[in-house]
């Protein structure tokens, strides 16, 4: 069946089949019944690319996120994708790989497919991303904590100084002082935003203090061993760590296992996003959780609000985090100079 059999089933013209099936023009509730009748009783299915002539764009939605291992993200996919299928799309899911150049390749080859929307879930930056979309007048996007808000354009800002401030005061009130940071990369905007945070949050409760130290890592499970072991290596150790992801403080905490050190008798340790695993380590992580089920929605109804619609603004929806206190603080053990023997 063609566009055109359905409109003369119906008894409509096919540019009325057309507005019913793309939701393009007001069709009278008598007039989209007949036509949905039509659709139904011969199975009519529309031929993606006439539709995408006829809107100016698909109704694929890009999703691009910065590492698929990472067990930070599947939650987030999960809950964008099933927001997408039920409005109506279909997902495309992309993997930088914390790769900001491939990035803004893959966001130009989903311009050039002409989807209705790009949900940017990625923790590398480029300006190079901003000056893609505006230049673009059709396509919808969403940034997570790296964008600007505008005509089609909206920001989901996760609120990382509340977890971060809330990780370091449950520390200070068990008694520790000696509290240092992991930090991701250098080159990754959040990593900087925690870093940020735990400094503001150790000038706050320690103000006469010198600048703790900060040990940067990569948000994967290898860079919190790699700074773990750093740690080890200081004359000094500290009674506890404030960690920019679960998986380097997972990471950081087999590195310290390794080396004699008990969790958390002899080393409190804090992560960040409370993936599924950080419940499962031993101990438990005490971790900040982010809502990633709540930002993956968001970020979809950010979409939706201003897909198809040329001049809407888009929004800045800030999304709170919080401390889960689990087993791997306690206060800080008696003073010591280097790991146990």
């Amino acid at each position: 069946m063609r566009i055109k059999d359905i409109a003369r089933e119906a008894g409509v013209s096919t540019a009325t089949v057309s507005h019913v099936i793309n939701k393009t023009k007001y069709v009278s509730d008598e007039t989209r019944e007949k036509v949905q009748r039509a659709i139904e009783e011969f199975n009519y299915h529309p031929n993606a690319h006439a539709q995408m002539l006829a809107l100016g764009r698909s109704n694929m939605i890009g999703l691009l996120v910065s590492d698929i291992s990472n067990p930070f993200f599947p939650e987030i996919i999960k809950s964008i994708e099933a927001a997408v299928f039920s409005a109506g799309y279909n997902l495309i899911l992309l993997n930088t790989n914390y790769e900001s150049e491939r990035a803004i390749e893959y966001v130009r080859r989903l311009l050039q497919m002409k989807v209705a929307g790009i949900i940017l879930m990625i923790a590398e930056f480029d300006s190079a991303l901003i000056d893609e979309f505006k230049n673009n007048k059709k396509t919808s996007v969403v940034f997570h904590d790296l964008g600007v808000v505008g005509e089609r354009m909206s920001n989901i800002i996760l609120d990382y100084a509340i977890g971060i401030d809330e990780a370091v005061r449950h520390l200070v009130s068990l008694g520790h002082s000696k509290i240092v940071h992991i930090a991701g990369s250098h080159e990754i905007y959040s990593a900087g935003v925690r870093q940020q945070a735990f400094v503001d949050a150790m000038k706050k409760y320690f103000p006469a203090e010198p600048e703790s130290k900060i040990y940067e890592g990569d948000f994967r499970f290898e860079g919190g061993r790699h700074a773990a072991h750093q740690i080890l290596s200081e004359p000094e150790l500290p009674t506890a760590i404030v960690v920019a992801n679960d998986l380097m403080a997972l990471g950081a905490m087999q590195e310290f296992k390794a080396a004699g050190l008990r969790i958390p008798q002899d080393i409190s340790i804090v992560g960040f996003d409370d993936i599924s695993f950080a419940s499962l380590s031993e101990p438990a992580l005490t971790t900040v959780c982010s809502p990633r089920v709540e930002i993956g929605r968001r970020a979809f109804e950010a979409l939706a609000l201003t897909m198809g619609k040329p001049r809407q603004q888009g929004l800045e929806i800030r999304i709170p985090t919080h401390l889960i206190e689990r087993n791997s603080t306690a206060p800080p053990r008696p003073a010591k100079s280097k790991r146990p023997a």
